[in-house]
């Protein structure tokens, strides 16, 4: 080997030694960036010697796309089991305290006291009382019910526009890495910011990704719509300023595409916007029927009955009063509108006594006709109508044949189930998006003891390679010395 040859091998050596010097460092210096992907020099054999031709990241494509998929499942679920927790003590209050079921408890012992002494005054002004608390139990729920589902039509809202604007981003840093690849340059920068965006992305909704020439991407949902191809797709919502019963709620727009309602309290949602387009027109609708399935019941069970004469709103009317609305069919808002009937409420100038004595409609609903005031077999109706077996909707989702007092303790039982399954299904899916990053941090990211050890190794070649220099110039000098 000549002089020139090993002493051009050495130069290379020390180019080569700076380049991966240069990359390790900056291994080292990321290490805390969870974004960050750990980069290598590839060197290939040269003459003479080695040359740096490329920058390599680590990646691992089947652990990145489950990642992805993790993230979205997990924003789903996260949406929807924080609005069921947020219902849950907005509608029931705390050991359900403030829940018409428990209202319909108390109802149901004022009037086996009032039966018990039909001429107290007092006792039954407290019967009036309690029937008022399930009323505003029922309206307070309705209003709560619909608050989340406004709510969440913001969040929605938001979540478009900042969707819309990470594929904005996401556009760029595509645009960068098809410039980098194209010209020959380390696009790895641009490759990381481009992964980075992925991942916040696909807690909006779900992301399949397709590679292309140059290092070009296509993005689509995973029913296949395109989010982004060369330039992002419109993601569109009209937010609506509130809600109220039976206001549907506008869809989101994919490409011109809706994102389906998606089902279950271990939900199939995927992405943040589909986890509050569940609960918004999903759970909340279904509970808001459910609890306007109560009301309706109420309504029927102390409607006052005469002979020749139909049923008329009783204790409890509503905003179709002083018609009974039909058995066994949903009225959508009822108990948004459910109240106390004027003529039984002594604040409004009403007597409570017509609990005891009906009539409330007229002469042809009087039920104590002789004016006892011992008279007592219309409360003990009452009450009994309370337990007795009706017809509820389908619609609402539960039983359809059972008495208030159960239908109402079902609703806090489906109600709870759906909320306790959520919490369950979130904790499950958030291991498992914790246990795939951690798997791609391991697969990807930077090992500082891995890097400082591979910089000790480039330490000693830096300094086996000074040694050749400096023979290779030892060398040279003696041979001028001798030529000279």
């Amino acid at each position: 080997m000549s002089l020139s040859t090993a002493f051009n091998i050495a130069q290379s050596s020390l180019f080569n030694n700076a380049r991966q010097t240069s990359i390790l460092s900056r291994n080292v210096q990321e290490s805390d960036n969870t974004n960050y992907t750990r980069r290598q020099a590839v060197l290939a054999s040269m003459v003479p010697g080695v040359q740096t031709v490329a920058v390599q990241r680590s990646t691992n494509d089947q652990i990145f796309r489950q990642n992805l998929s993790a993230l979205s499942s997990w924003a789903g679920q996260s949406a929807l089991s924080d609005g069921l927790e947020r219902l849950e003590t907005m509608v029931n209050g705390v050991d359900n305290a403030s829940s018409p079921a428990t209202a319909i408890g108390k109802l149901q012992q004022a009037l086996q006291a009032y039966s018990a002494a039909p001429s107290n005054s007092t006792l039954a002004a407290n019967a009036v009382e309690a029937a008022r608390q399930v009323a505003n139990a029922l309206n307070n729920a309705t209003t709560a019910i619909q608050s989340v589902r406004t709510d969440a039509d913001g969040q929605i809202a938001d979540a478009v526009t900042d969707l819309n604007g990470l594929l904005d981003q996401y556009k760029q840093a595509n645009d960068a890495v098809v410039a980098g690849t194209r010209a020959g340059r380390d696009a790895s920068d641009a490759l990381d910011q481009r992964d980075t965006l992925l991942k916040k992305i696909s807690e909006y909704v779900p992301v399949n990704t397709l590679s292309r020439n140059d290092g070009d991407m296509v993005l689509t949902t995973k029913d296949g719509v395109t989010l982004f191809e060369t330039v992002p797709r419109s993601v569109g919502f009209s937010a609506n300023a509130g809600y109220a019963p039976g206001i549907t709620g506008n869809p989101v727009y994919v490409d011109g595409v809706p994102i389906a309602l998606a089902t279950g309290a271990n939900t199939d949602a995927s992405g943040r916007i589909a986890g509050l387009l569940q609960l918004r027109d999903g759970v909340a609708v279904t509970l808001q029927s459910q609890l306007d399935e109560v009301a309706r019941g109420l309504v029927s069970a102390f409607a006052e009955k005469g002979t020749g004469v139909a049923d008329a709103a009783g204790l409890f009317t509503w905003s179709g009063g002083p018609a009974v609305p039909a058995a066994g069919t949903l009225v959508t808002g009822l108990a948004g509108s459910i109240r106390i009937n004027a003529a039984f409420d002594p604040s409004k100038g009403g007597s409570a006594t017509l609990l005891r004595d009906g009539g409330a409609n007229g002469a042809s609903y009087v039920a104590n006709t002789t004016g006892a005031a011992g008279y007592a077999d219309l409360i003990i109706a009452y009450g009994a109508r309370l337990d007795q077996p009706m017809s509820f909707d389908t619609a609402a989702g539960l039983a359809t044949n059972q008495s208030i007092g159960d239908y109402s303790t079902a609703t806090i039982g489906w109600f709870n189930g759906q909320r306790q399954n959520a919490a369950s299904a979130l904790e499950t899916k958030e291991a498992l998006s914790s246990r795939l990053s951690e798997a791609l941090s391991n697969a990807t990211g930077v090992n500082v003891d891995t890097e400082l050890a591979l910089l000790l190794d480039l330490e000693n070649t830096y300094q086996a390679t000074s040694r050749i220099i400096k023979a290779v110039d030892d060398m040279m000098a003696t041979l001028f010395a001798a030529v000279s």
